[in-house]
């Protein structure tokens, strides 16, 4: 390993929430440093062990999972492997000796950022919601600088570590140059409709498909056409139960692997309240109802959707409501032009850009100050 060239860590994953910053953040990091040495560090079986390779970057596992909180007995193990982790973070970054460490949250930056803090390597942290995570919280204290994506997180962080940068989102998003008509024809849809975009993440959101299953004749008259992305997991099931209902504007597909088409399609989306699909959705200035997942830790996504909400920049449908309400809403609000058009000016007012050049260039001057 070359001496003069940058070697940085990044590390955690789980989700795309924190894969896709992450990797925004090692392409910035390259196009300012073509030689820099990137080195990934996951948790085994998680998703980051596939994602990460396939976008050009070389990844190591550790065995760390999270607590079972209903099972408690079964934590030995955990403590178990958060042990084992540890010991194996060690032995990474006394080999790769990197200059400065990333935290993306997910299980295996703990263990790695904690290592690398106790070692002397500067450290910077993302969170990318509105509502801290455990893991960056307790890592906060060590780390040299913290990147956010909104206001008002002195409630969790050191204000003087705290830098406003936004979220890194998917490149691709940003560079389609598309019309929606061109969108709208490449998808095989009628330009003269309104399009609404279902999406449930790429496994798909339970409540959201059973909220379109009960509203099909609301489909029906709404003059609109549809784009529903089940997730992988519901939709055979979903297929089976629209067999014999003839509704043509409504279109079921498992997966959009083109999400850019999608979104420039789409006169409104329905989503979850993920921190970077919010990201995208400010970037691109589309309007949106979101349906916060209540599965997820600390209900960060109800705290992402009201930081929008509360402003007019979206609107919040409760997961418990959503079956009766969400369908009716989404026909109202995108036959509404005047509401549409509020939504994207004051989603767009949220926008921060540049986050992955601005992080990148945090790490490269920890590093530089380091070396």
């Amino acid at each position: 390993m070359e001496d003069g060239c940058l070697r940085i860590i990044i590390s955690g994953g789980g989700t795309g929430g924190h894969i896709f910053p992450a990797i925004s953040i090692a392409n910035a990091i390259r196009s300012k440093h073509p030689d820099a040495e990137i080195l990934f560090v996951g948790a085994e079986g998680r998703m980051e062990m596939h994602r990460v390779p396939a976008a050009g970057y070389e990844i190591k596992g550790l065995p760390i999972c999270g607590f079972d909180r209903k099972h408690l007995w079964k934590n030995v193990s955990v403590l178990l492997k958060i042990w084992k982790s540890q010991r194996m973070a060690a032995k990474i970054i006394k080999e790769f000796k990197p200059m400065a460490a990333v935290g993306v949250g997910g299980y295996a930056s703990g263990p790695t950022l904690n290592k690398c803090a106790s070692m002397g390597i500067p450290c910077l942290i993302q969170e990318q919601n509105s509502y801290a995570g455990v893991t960056n919280k307790l890592l906060s204290k060590k780390a040299s600088k913290i990147c956010v994506a909104y206001e008002g997180m002195e409630r969790f962080f050191p204000a003087d570590k705290i830098i406003l940068t936004g979220n890194p989102v998917r490149q691709s998003l940003l560079e389609n140059n598309m019309t929606r008509d061109d969108a709208v024809k490449k998808l095989g849809l009628d330009s003269q409709k309104k399009t609404i975009l279902i999406v449930g993440g790429s496994l798909g959101a339970r409540t959201i498909n059973e909220s379109v299953m009960q509203h099909l004749d609301d489909i029906e008259k709404s003059g609109a056409q549809f784009i529903w992305q089940t997730g992988k997991y519901y939709y055979p099931e979903i297929c089976k139960r629209m067999e014999g209902k003839n509704l043509p504007i409504l279109h079921i597909t498992e997966f959009i692997s083109d999400m850019g088409t999608a979104y420039k399609a789409a006169d409104l989306v329905i989503s979850r309240a993920g921190a970077g699909s919010i990201s995208e959705f400010c970037l691109i200035e589309k309007p949106v109802i979101l349906v916060p997942s209540p599965n997820v830790a600390e209900d960060h996504q109800t705290k992402n959707a009201m930081a929008l909400s509360t402003r007019d920049a979206a609107i919040l449908v409760k997961d418990i409501e959503a079956p009766e309400k969400l369908l009716p809403l989404a026909v109202k609000t995108v036959n509404d032009s005047v509401k549409l058009n509020s939504l994207s000016k004051n989603i767009a007012k949220m926008a921060l850009r540049n986050s992955a050049e601005i992080i990148a260039d945090e790490v490269i001057k920890l590093a530089t100050n380091k070396k």
